[in-house]
């Protein structure tokens, strides 16, 4: 069999034309950023239950909607890489593992250190989102950097959000 042939071969194995290293390096990227995105998704939700102050209602409002936004993302992002032909997250110890974003577990958070926290994990979020899409696009995965690409988009609104609030505080 032909060097080309095996290359084929290799690249149509789960039905999507990737290298099984293209596979192995976005699967892998995914996990990281799925991982990213549920810690964002749960501290949002942590502050959205504890938030207080006069700016209650719209800040819990607000964190409400960037929470099932950052959550619509999760099965997004857990489905590519199992269409891709790799592994997704299993567990919230594996979440742990590969989350690059800092947990909250403070008792108490002032609502503005809330917002701006959740500002400052927004953009690194987005520098992920970011890197993922170069990993993706050096594979050639136009699939998966279109997603990311509205995945940027939609992170880039909701910094936009925060960076309004936090920069008026």
């Amino acid at each position: 069999m032909s060097k080309s042939a095996v290359k084929f071969e290799e690249r149509i194995e789960h039905g999507i034309e990737l290298s099984r290293d293209g596979v192995a390096e976005i699967s892998s990227a995914l996990r990281e950023l799925l991982a990213d995105v549920f810690t964002l998704y749960l501290k949002t939700k942590n502050f959205h239950w504890h938030m207080s102050g006069p700016h209650f209602r719209d800040y819990h409002l607000l964190l409400d909607e960037h929470g099932d936004q950052l959550f619509a993302m999760t099965d997004e992002i857990a489905e590519r890489g199992r269409k891709i032909g790799g592994n997704t997250l299993h567990s919230i110890s594996d979440i742990s593992g590969h989350q690059r974003l800092a947990d909250n577990n403070k008792d108490v958070v002032s609502p503005d250190d809330m917002l701006a926290e959740l500002l400052e994990d927004s953009r690194r979020l987005t520098g992920f989102l970011r890197s993922t899409h170069e990993i993706c696009s050096q594979h050639k995965d136009v699939a998966t950097t279109s997603l990311i690409e509205v995945w940027i988009d939609q992170t880039e609104r909701r910094t936009w959000f925060l960076a309004e609030i936090v920069g008026r505080m």
